[in-house]
């Protein structure tokens, strides 16, 4: 998974990164739904000893345009966690306290504390995103962002926590055929919201910004990967493996007892 990551210092461009790509797994998909519940299996006992030595915090970010997966990813990838050490937590538009505060704020109240697996589907990038796109407060505000957002996950990741960042990257036609279902699927058109034309008419502004955002704070700590994501399978496939490998990395053990546990009998 490493070559979706995107390194410190490097600049990616969006139109360069196929969207369609497999190449990490080429076995097929019925054999990468084997591979993903096996994935899914150890991504489970992963969280149940991250939980129970209650040492590490992860954090999952979850970024993507309209239709890119983010809630099919979740559903895919954490249906098999234990629900007691995982939260998810979306951040759609602030409220008016909210607003009244730093654009950090409503942010740090939700990273995850010791022993959580906290994912945040859409996160403070929605503030050099959604906000620079409709132009809602002025460059000289979200300019500053990239900086502060970097300075912010240092902090986090200096505390113990381990950041994952993931960007479902969807084709545009892609986009089109998964709205598109969104109106013929009865059992989607709840998820259909017409403010979706009005934002891919706006699929240029975001490919620059994410662009941006992903090149300023792709960061040795916190860094971005790129994951292609037309195939669902592809994608569930790759964030459950880049969660395992970063898991596995923190060498993680279940906590001593505190007693001798020879010297109980329970009668």
């Amino acid at each position: 998974m490493d070559n979706y990551r995107v390194k410190q210092g490097e600049v990616i461009k969006l139109k360069d990164i196929d969207p369609d790509d497999t190449s990490q797994f080429s076995q097929g998909k019925n054999k990468a739904l084997e591979k993903l519940s096996e994935l899914t299996q150890k991504l489970n006992a992963l969280q149940e000893v991250l939980f129970a030595e209650h040492k590490h915090k992860i954090l999952v970010v979850l970024q993507a345009l309209d239709g890119g997966g983010k809630d099919g990813t979740i559903r895919s990838v954490f249906s098999g966690i234990n629900p007691q050490g995982v939260n998810i937590s979306s951040f759609k538009v602030p409220t008016e306290l909210e607003i009244d505060h730093d654009f950090l704020w409503r942010i740090h109240q939700k990273a995850p504390g010791k022993g959580e697996l906290v994912v945040f589907n859409r996160s403070h990038y929605e503030d050099v995103l959604v906000v620079r796109v409709h132009n809602l407060v002025s460059k000289d505000i979200w300019g500053k962002r990239y900086d502060q957002i970097n300075n912010f996950e240092n902090m986090l990741t200096e505390e113990g926590t381990t950041i994952i960042k993931l960007f479902l990257h969807i084709s545009k036609d892609e986009q089109k055929l998964r709205l598109q279902e969104r109106i013929d699927d009865p059992t989607k058109n709840w998820k259909f919201n017409p403010n979706d034309l009005k934002e891919r008419a706006l699929w240029d502004e975001y490919m620059i910004a994410y662009e941006e955002a992903i090149n300023k704070t792709s960061t040795s700590s916190a860094p971005w990967y790129i994951i292609p994501s037309n195939r669902n399978w592809y994608r569930n496939l790759c964030v459950a493996k880049i969660l395992v490998d970063k898991l596995s990395e923190l060498k993680m053990n279940y906590p001593a007892p505190t007693v001798d546990l020879n010297n109980i009998v329970i009668d």
